[in-house]
């Protein structure tokens, strides 16, 4: 399951009475400051993951007002095509062709070729399946169940080709442990998983709001029957639209994959609808509040394994987002929206 490993240390013991059998939880009375420390980093680790995919929603919704469901099987095909890359340029696994490249080399080579692939699978989606329909003037529920089908396309499509057997991931960086004094540790690719989670939404906030294509975004957003009578070519713009979501999607399938090296046809899947629901706390439509609802699920599971059993994990999180929707249904950052008729 999602992020098995790196859960399991903070999960606490679980135990049976060796009279009864009863199952007993044994919560954590008192969480040392130190592991806090740990629990935190844990926390952006996972937010980041979070983020990076929903990051995906927010830009598709913010300008197609479109809810595309198979972003998180295009999470899950970044992965794969990074993992394909990798070892052939490794030469390693079945695709050995001799070349043997150096791992940091072949690292910086599939960090933007994957991306590049992930964005041209989200474009040819968005060519397929939602421009036909959305030239026709199709009805939005009938859009969104089409990228639910496209979703589960996707994941049958990985099945069919590649088996129902799981792959792992190669080594492409050395392991490096940073320890930080009382018993707190940090590794270097935890923090290249958060760094890179803050350095994309810096970075698609500045093309949002301060290029002219963000500029064309927005506007989309606004009214799209206008933004073609400016001259503004919608296709275009939704296309680099799909390329910035998917791309982002396909950069976090690497990261994923990197740290938990177990790829599976439905990987994308739990952790797609969660990075949903974290975009929909954060105001989805909104590029800062997938970062903080990004963030904040991943602060909130960790927290709750911290005391509770893992299976609680789930329950507990999404509980607390939906008292947050239920105290401001728009989102942390969303704005009500009206309909001109």
């Amino acid at each position: 399951m999602f992020c098995a490993a790196a859960l399991a240390a903070a999960i606490p013991a679980e135990r049976r009475t060796p009279q009864t059998g009863a199952r007993k939880l044994h919560l954590k009375a008192k969480v040392p400051l130190v592991e806090i420390f740990q629990h935190i980093l844990n926390a952006l680790q996972f937010g980041s993951f979070y983020a990076l995919i929903a990051l995906g929603y927010t830009l598709v919704y913010g300008v197609l007002r479109l809810i595309n469901f198979a972003h998180g099987d295009i999470f899950m095909v970044g992965a794969y095509l990074a993992y394909f890359i990798a070892v052939t340029l490794l030469g390693i696994g079945g695709l050995n062709l001799g070349m043997h490249i150096d791992p940091a080399l072949a690292l910086a080579i599939t960090v933007p070729v994957t991306m590049i692939l992930t964005a041209l699978v989200g474009v040819t989606l968005e060519r397929t399946a939602y421009r036909p329909l959305r030239r026709k003037g199709a009805d939005r529920l009938y859009v969104v169940i089409t990228a639910l089908m496209a979703g589960l396309v996707l994941e049958n499509g990985n099945l069919a080709l590649l088996g129902a057997s799981r792959k792992r991931f190669p080594d492409m960086i050395d392991k490096v442990v940073w320890n930080l004094g009382g018993g707190v540790s940090v590794t270097n690719l935890k923090v290249i998983v958060i760094v890179a989670a803050i350095a994309v939404f810096m970075l698609l906030q500045f093309i949002v709001t301060r290029t002219k294509i963000g500029m064309a975004m927005r506007g989309i957003s606004y009214d799209k029957f206008a933004i073609p009578l400016m001259g503004i070519p919608l296709d275009t713009i939704i296309v680099v639209t799909f390329v910035l979501g998917s791309g982002m999607a396909g950069l976090a399938g690497i990261l994923f994959a990197m740290s938990y090296p177990i790829l599976e046809p439905y990987m994308g899947a739990l952790i797609g609808w969660k990075a949903f629901i974290a975009a929909v706390v954060g105001g989805i439509g909104d590029i800062r509040g997938a970062i903080v609802g990004g963030f904040m699920l991943g602060f909130i599971e960790i927290g709750v394994v911290a005391v509770f059993p893992s299976t609680l994990r789930d329950l507990f999180a999404f509980s607390v987002l939906l008292i947050i929707l239920w105290l401001k249904p728009t989102g942390i950052y969303g704005v009500a929206q009206t309909t001109k008729i």
